[in-house]
């Protein structure tokens, strides 16, 4: 028994690749990445999370290339499985660094970003993509 059966146009699995990258890139530089460019450029002196032993600057400078930069080049789809690939490592990065021990509540965005560009990571960007019109230019 099929209970829902839905024939969608092949372009709708692309055009829903593209809301998962904007929705997703976006978020994760407004809700995260646009907070540590401040705190890079501020005036304060830098605090930040060292876990692999590189210093906080140099902490801090990784996690905003991929929070920003990286999440731009989400939303754009250029370069689209390697620049998910920081954005990966940096969510993997707060849930067994600073979130392990919190409750579900806490750690459900880490959890979400980290499987929805673990996702692109798999399925690339989409037709509707910068990677997508440099693959047709190619060919």
């Amino acid at each position: 028994m099929k209970l829902l059966q839905l024939e969608l146009p092949p372009a709708y699995h692309h055009v829903g690749l593209l809301i998962l990258r904007l929705a997703f890139g976006f978020s994760m530089i407004y809700g995260h990445g646009a907070g540590k460019i401040g705190r890079l450029f501020g005036s304060e002196e830098i605090s930040f999370a060292d876990p692999f032993g590189l210093g906080p600057v140099t902490s801090l400078v990784l996690v905003v290339f991929a929070e920003v930069v990286c999440s731009l080049l989400v939303m754009a789809g250029l370069f689209t499985r390697a620049a998910v690939i920081p954005l990966i490592i940096t969510m993997a990065t707060a849930y067994f660094t600073a979130h392990f021990d919190d409750e579900f509540g806490r750690q459900e965005k880490v959890i979400l970003f980290g499987f929805a560009f673990l996702c692109l990571f798999f399925t690339g960007p989409g037709r509707f993509s910068i990677d997508a019109m440099l693959q047709k230019k190619k060919r």
